[in-house]
């Protein structure tokens, strides 16, 4: 038996350090022959601290755990009276989180991170050497999981059929959309996956250097990779000789800056050959020319992740996953206004409605759904007219959004979405490495038309002018980062037109957000004078006695919203 203690991020951000320690002390202090361990996030991070007790294979999982309830779960060790049955998840999440068989999550939650022989436990570094890897790649139909969704097995070609003797392997672990963190979970809590993914690709393509690019930011993942290594190292799955082979593979780290436009994988080689993160033209293409003008196959950290369970289990098991032209499983990020936020792993073909309501649970507070995010900022925005839309390459594209790296970022009444609009643009803006004039300028002049909107000084003719510009930017962007950046203010406005009316010609913003164009009010019928509004208010725009009706001076309101959020009767509100 063992303690496992979900110590990703996720599960340290909300206390499992703390939890960990108490179940060591006391099960050393009572004397139990039980080791605790630590394990990576499952993908329930609404959940969080996860506490799971393995025993002979049968998981046991107990959530928001915190110090008195290790504490119980201690006592249950011990065989003493205890409420431990109070922590154990709850019947529909763990329904949730076995619903779909897991692929790139496989082991996330389930092992220990740190330890090779439990990756090992599970069928690790099991499948080298072998024979036609890249063969079996193509019968899955495994499409990059970064977002482009290009065929996995024609990039691996393409840099095996390349002449040269130095050939290259990079996982792009810059994962920089907002609301991501797919990449972050799989490496804290499976990082051996991804070596493995990468060894087989090397082995196949005839590369004897790998690179995981990783941005700075995720100082755990980091930790966990260099610890996979060394490990990998020590047993000789890498490095001179893998496997007893003469077969070179030698891995290594490098942290990026954290600029998002190093995602695209030529600005990422620029950066990795320690020149600004800028994109450049193609052809030639990696697979050609790469790092230091060599051929380089890129892949992001899901997609290596799926490979070593591919050749396991064979290319057509992969295959029988998915729709027809979109193979697979892929993992989700849920975030924003939904009850269970985390990671959804899930069969290509599924509705965005299960995404959001089957595996997310729906809104939160009560509040209706009002549309997601898809693909960061590079995506759209999608109504819930579209909830029906299948999770795969071809239905998403056709609504205008992407699937990207598999970012959803939920929305629901009291979201603007102009603003929010204004908001994705702002990141690319900021983002752009200012290489070419359309993406530089373009995606500037737009974040201006914006920012004047939620401002309440649209004018006629700025929607328009949005289109124009969005449609030259995608025009003659050099990059990704550029082409794409129009995309959520695009979408917005196809399915959300009417809000962008509101604030331009009715200088109204119908959710209530945007300062600029909202009024507060009280409620007479529904204020009994409670007078916590008028103590929080910062501006003393608000006036009345005790017990008696309040009301709002909206010369004097700063419109931050204090009145709003402590009011526990729902008198306040804005208009």
């Amino acid at each position: 038996m063992r303690v496992l203690v979900g110590q990703g991020s996720c599960g340290v951000a909300a206390g499992a350090n703390s939890a960990a320690e108490v179940f060591r002390t006391q099960i050393t202090n009572a004397g139990l022959n039980i080791s605790v361990e630590t394990t990576g996030c499952n993908g329930m991070c609404y959940l969080e601290p996860i506490v799971t007790i393995e025993e002979n294979g049968v998981y046991r999982d107990y959530v928001k755990v915190d110090k008195t309830a290790a504490e119980e779960i201690v006592k249950m060790l011990q065989g003493q009276e205890n409420r431990a049955a109070d922590y154990l998840m709850p019947e529909a999440d763990t329904a949730v989180l076995n619903k779909y068989g897991r692929i790139a999550l496989r082991n996330c939650g389930r092992i220990n991170p740190e330890s090779i022989d439990e990756y090992i436990s599970r069928g690790g570094y099991s499948g080298f050497p072998i024979g036609d890897i890249i063969e079996e790649i193509k019968m899955s139909g495994l499409s990059g999981r970064g977002g482009a969704g290009f065929p996995t097995w024609f990039k691996w070609q393409a840099i095996k059929d390349s002449p040269g003797s130095d050939k290259y392997i990079i996982v792009n672990a810059d994962e920089g959309d907002p609301g991501a963190f797919m990449d972050r979970a799989i490496l804290e809590g499976d990082p051996h996956s991804v070596i493995e993914g990468m060894l087989l690709c090397a082995y196949a393509v005839g590369a004897n250097d790998g690179v995981i690019y990783v941005r700075a930011e995720y100082p755990l993942a980091i930790k966990r990779l260099e610890t996979a290594i060394k490990q990998a190292n020590e047993r000789g799955f890498i490095g001179k000789n893998c496997f007893g082979t003469d077969f070179p593979f030698f891995l290594r780290i490098k942290a990026g800056a954290g600029a998002f436009v190093c995602g695209e994988e030529t600005a990422l080689i620029a950066s990795l050959e320690g020149e600004r993160g800028m994109p450049r033209l193609k052809p030639p293409f990696p697979a050609q020319k790469g790092y230091f003008q060599n051929p380089t196959n890129i892949n992001n950290v899901e997609t290596f992740a799926n490979v070593p369970w591919i050749i396991k289990n064979g290319g057509a098991a992969f295959a029988a996953i998915g729709t027809a032209a979109s193979k697979g499983n892929k993992v989700f990020a849920l975030t924003g206004k939904i009850k269970n936020g985390g990671l959804a792993e899930v069969p290509m073909g599924v509705t965005l409605r299960e995404c959001i309501f089957g595996m997310g649970g729906g809104i939160r507070d009560g509040k209706a759904f009002k549309a997601v995010q898809l693909g960061g900022p590079s995506g759209g925005c999608i109504p819930e007219s579209l909830l029906d839309t299948a999770v795969d390459y071809k239905a998403l594209s056709a609504t205008g959004a992407i699937m990207g790296s598999g970012g959803m970022v939920v929305m629901d009444e009291s979201t603007c979405i102009v603003d929010m609009a204004r908001f994705f643009l702002e990141f690319t803006c900021k983002e752009s490495c200012g290489k070419c004039t359309h993406c530089r300028i373009g995606t500037k002049r737009m974040l201006e038309i914006l920012e004047r909107i939620v401002a309440g000084k649209g004018k006629e003719g700025d929607v328009e002018q949005l289109e124009e510009l969005a449609a030259q930017i995608k025009d003659g962007a050099l990059c990704g980062l550029g082409q794409t950046a129009p995309n959520p203010v695009l979408t917005s406005i196809r399915y959300f037109r009417n809000e962008f009316e509101d604030h331009i010609v009715g200088k109204k913003c119908t959710a209530g957000h945007c300062r600029a164009l909202v009024k507060y009010y009280i409620d007479e019928k529904k204020c009994i004078g409670c007078t916590l509004c008028y103590k929080k208010c910062p501006s003393a725009a608000i006036s009345g006695t005790l017990k008696n009706a309040h009301t709002v001076d909206n010369e004097k309101c700063i419109k931050c919203g204090e009145c709003r959020k402590i009011c526990k009767l729902g008198a306040v509100s804005v208009r």
